[in-house]
């Protein structure tokens, strides 16, 4: 923290002006992460793509088609000084606004919620970019006024009204779980760059009124709060899901049924290739396996806060911690959800969910990360 309030505005480290290799530690976790995931896609999504689809691998062939244009986005993004991003990053925050208006104009419904823009075959959520957008806005800004944060009209407010605007554009879909990432690693990044503890209280007084409102005047949140208490009381209705993933995480055992061999993707689980790809993991692999994802998850986040910390100059340090964030949230909250320890959100799990859109835009925030890791000062293990 003192190394980035200390830095200088515009800071540009002498020594870091020539590229070192890419942090391979980072990188080779991501690979493990995204190869498992993968073969957990196929390994969920079969059944369910077998009897819906009448193509066994359909999922598989979607998600396969993404990986090349994942990595290309991630390579891209590893080889883009990322202070050249900084720089558009004003754009591509009023780009996703736009992107978000269109969507609630012109989107296409699905299950209830207007999220998806397609174009021919191919379609794509704009909060995906959103979520990138607010992080190197957010960053960038904060590095060119961060003593200003000493203000909360002046310093802290109008981020928060940049916030609102998400806000509200992504409730209208509505699409709760990005709002609550985006929220989140806003708040994260904030606090990073030095904002003060009592403005984030300040923020508290009209935030929890507004999350009970949105609970009691909105009849299938209530439902799901409900159903989260006891979702045995309610196991053919809004607790159908978490109990089927509580049978499939119990049935895992130790050492789990084995790759391939679930019985709670035969259609007991809805989707299970998706938000519930975990409790999957967990009833193959068993607790061995889920371990050991867990214990991956943790390096990406160990190696991301170590590049933070030694990144060259401030917008490095809060582009670094709200990815490493981004990341973070999103697997405390899914792992959450499928245990039953929070209600239902529909938070995909990074790296194994199914999911075009969020893949190619995830690699992408985790090739600036290793860009950034290019001209940290560490030494690498």
């Amino acid at each position: 923290m003192k190394r980035w309030l200390k830095a200088k505005k515009g800071e540009v480290m002498a020594s870091n002006t020539s590229k070192k290799p890419f942090d391979f530690l980072l990188f080779m976790t991501v690979l493990i992460l995204l190869c498992l995931g993968t073969i957990m896609v196929f390994s969920a999504g079969a059944p369910h793509a077998s009897n819906n689809m009448g193509d066994t691998y359909y999922f598989i062939k979607k998600q396969l088609m993404f990986l090349p244009l994942a990595f290309l986005a991630m390579f891209v993004t590893m080889n883009i000084d990322y202070r050249t991003l900084g720089k558009w990053s004003p754009v591509f925050l009023v780009g996703s606004i736009v992107l978000l208006i269109f969507v609630l104009l012109f989107g296409t419904v699905v299950k209830g919620a207007r999220r998806w823009i397609y174009i021919g075959p191919l379609n794509f959520q704009p909060s995906e970019i959103a979520k990138l957008s607010v992080i190197l806005f957010f960053s960038y800004s904060l590095s060119k006024r961060k003593n200003e944060l000493n203000s909360f009209f002046k310093g802290f407010l109008p981020y928060l009204l940049i916030l609102g605007i998400f806000g509200v554009l992504l409730l209208l879909e509505p699409h709760l779980s990005s709002t609550i990432v985006i929220f989140g690693v806003a708040c994260i990044i904030l606090f990073a760059a030095g904002a003060k503890i009592s403005h984030f209280m300040l923020l508290a007084v009209p935030a929890i009124p507004g999350l009970v409102a949105l609970i009691i005047f909105s009849p299938y949140r209530l439902r799901r709060l409900v159903s989260f208490l006891d979702p045995f009381k309610d196991m053919q209705g809004d607790g159908y899901q978490v109990v089927q993933s509580l049978y499939a995480i119990g049935s895992g055992g130790l050492f789990g049924r084995g790759l391939g061999k679930s019985m709670q993707k035969f259609l007991y689980i809805p989707e299970p290739y998706n938000d519930f790809i975990f409790s999957i993991l967990a009833e193959e692999m068993g607790f061995i396996g889920v371990v050991a994802v867990l214990l991956l998850f943790l390096v990406f986040i160990w190696r991301g806060v170590k590049i933070a910390v030694n990144a060259p100059d401030v917008f490095g340090s809060l582009v670094a911690i709200g990815i490493t964030s981004l990341v973070a949230i999103q697997v405390i909250i899914n792992v959450a959800v499928v245990t039953s320890s929070m209600p239902v959100t529909g938070m995909p799990l990074p790296l194994f969910s199914h999911g075009g859109t969020s893949l190619v835009f995830l690699m992408s925030g985790i090739g600036i990360l290793l860009n950034i890791s290019r001209y940290a000062n560490y030494d690498r293990i």
